[in-house]
């Protein structure tokens, strides 16, 4: 019996074993004229595997991207498309530069200290103020996610002025609006208070 772990590893396995036999004939034929013809009649058998990409910009680049790469590069062909080169395939990325910048409250992010800079900068006014109360939105989000016990708005406009190193002054008729999230907390808390109420009140009864 042929098993498939007993054959040769399949270099992109979503085409499936005949695409990979079609193309490794394809790589055997001497002929160029006739090795051409065999390409676009495989790419043609590649594309029909993946009908609901075809309207998608660069498909057929990435086909022929995919040939190339299951012929290990041997086609030796004219293509349609300029092919990536096999070194530069396979060569590893750059390592990506990691922020090592501290932030004060994590939970936060770093986008939000960015805005609280922004707002900072800004002239008072609706636009300021606006802003303020997006930010403040989002760090009581925050909060919620973390803590379901949520301290209060308090809480976040005092994270939010020592953000701003005292700069933001905080409007004393400004509110957040409440959340799903904590309105669903209030009424899980509200219903086992009425609970308990009655589970104490039928033991009373029965006193």
């Amino acid at each position: 019996m042929d098993y498939n772990s007993n054959r040769k590893k399949l270099l992109l396995p979503e085409y499936g074993r005949h695409i990979q036999k079609m193309v490794d004939y394809c790589v055997t034929i001497e002929d160029l004229e006739e090795k051409t013809k065999c390409a676009h009649a495989i790419i043609g058998n590649m594309g029909n595997m993946f009908p609901h990409l075809r309207d998608v910009n660069d498909f057929k680049h990435k086909l022929w991207d995919h040939l190339a790469i299951m012929s290990d590069f041997k086609l030796g062909i004219e293509t349609p498309f300029e092919l990536p080169e096999k070194q530069i395939l396979y060569q590893r990325p750059d390592k990506m530069p990691y922020s090592m910048e501290r932030m004060r409250y994590r939970h936060y992010g770093r986008t939000i200290e960015k805005m609280i800079d922004k707002a900072c900068e800004m002239e008072e006014g609706d636009l300021k103020r606006h802003l303020m109360l997006l930010i403040a939105n989002n760090m009581k989000k925050s909060l919620l996610q973390w803590n379901k016990d949520f301290p209060g708005d308090e809480r976040v406009f005092s994270d939010m002025i020592e953000l701003s190193g005292g700069r933001l002054v905080i409007p004393e008729d400004m509110k957040i609006p409440e959340h799903k999230e904590h309105q669903n907390y209030n009424q899980n808390q509200n219903q086992n208070r009425n609970k308990k109420k009655r589970q104490f009140k039928k033991y009373d009864d029965r006193r």
